[in-house]
């Protein structure tokens, strides 16, 4: 028998949901939920300087409305500082970590060239600080190896992290943990085997599979999902406004409106169905082979949402 298949969604608490992140709930329900699987809950709120106010409260009354109900206790993530920190000593230990005492602009000035998130880190204090300086962060060595996975709506997918990114920092200048390390020790630990998340962050993936790699864990299958793009071509996102929800009939349109973005055909008997019937339907018929596979962003006509 294969393992059970663990989701999740971890949406960071900066405002209320958008549209774009109720794509990547929802994606991310489903699929787990089609294999009869478990879907987590963690709060990203580890950039605490970002959090805001209400904004949990708020994201989880949003899931709620729409039926999407999380197994398991919350994991937040600012109450994990430990874990974090006993996985980079474990790193430190292996002798895969440095001490980097170059600023952002530093970085930018000395990089060789852009990368896919921008400057490339020209490796400057990989053999130690220059005489005068100070330790701003920790680096992780990366590989001149390539690192291939397969996603489930893009396919084959290859990432030279030292070409792409360098030596990539875990623990930043102002002393809080870095996303990259978070996210792994998190899934890791949480037993999570299926990311299901937007495709802004599918470039983040080969850097998440090299640390599942010098942790010793095992890398989780990924599925990125297409953005949703304003008419202008930028990704939908907490300046464009909350989605609105509370009323059952707007829950509805917004729920099959994010299932057709997904390449999904609810019948027509549904038009008028609850959202919480709509998504019943969804869990059984949900096929991951219609996604659309668009690094470009879907065209998505938010405002009526709103």
């Amino acid at each position: 028998m294969s393992a059970p298949v663990v989701g999740r969604f971890a949406p960071s608490p900066t405002g209320p949901l958008h549209f774009g992140s109720l794509i990547a709930a929802v994606g991310s329900y489903c699929l787990a939920r089609k294999h009869k699987g478990l879907w987590l809950l963690r709060m990203e709120d580890l950039d605490t300087p970002r959090v805001v106010p209400g904004a949990a409260d708020d994201i989880l009354r949003t899931l709620d409305a729409f039926g999407l109900h999380w197994d398991g206790e919350i994991v937040w993530q600012s109450q994990r500082i430990d874990a974090y920190q006993s996985a980079l000593e474990k790193l430190q230990e292996g002798g895969r970590l440095f001490a980097c005492g170059c600023s952002r602009k530093e970085v930018i000035a000395s990089a060789p060239h852009p990368g896919e998130e921008g400057p490339v880190y020209a490796g400057t204090c990989r053999r130690g600080l220059r005489p005068g300086r100070k330790p701003r962060s920790l680096r992780l060595h990366v590989p001149e190896e390539r690192i291939c996975f397969t996603d489930g709506v893009y396919g084959a997918v290859q990432q030279v992290l030292s070409r792409s990114v360098g030596d990539f920092v875990l623990r930043r200048a102002d002393g809080l943990f870095a996303y990259q390390l978070a996210v792994v020790v998190d899934d890791s630990a949480s037993g999570v085997t299926q990311v299901v998340r937007g495709a802004d962050l599918l470039s983040s993936t080969p850097r998440q599979i090299y640390l599942h790699a010098c942790l010793g864990t095992a890398s989780p299958t990924y599925y990125h999902l297409p953005l949703a793009v304003d008419s202008q071509g930028e990704k939908i996102s907490k300046r464009h406004g909350p989605i609105s929800v509370g009323h059952e009939s707007l829950d509805c349109g917004l729920l099959q409106e994010v299932l057709r973005f997904l390449g999904q055909s609810v019948p027509k008997e549904l038009a008028l169905a609850p959202a919480r019937e709509v998504l019943r339907w969804a869990e059984c018929c949900f096929d991951q082979q219609r996604i659309p596979a668009n690094l470009d962003g879907l065209y998505v006509k938010v405002e009526k949402f709103v």
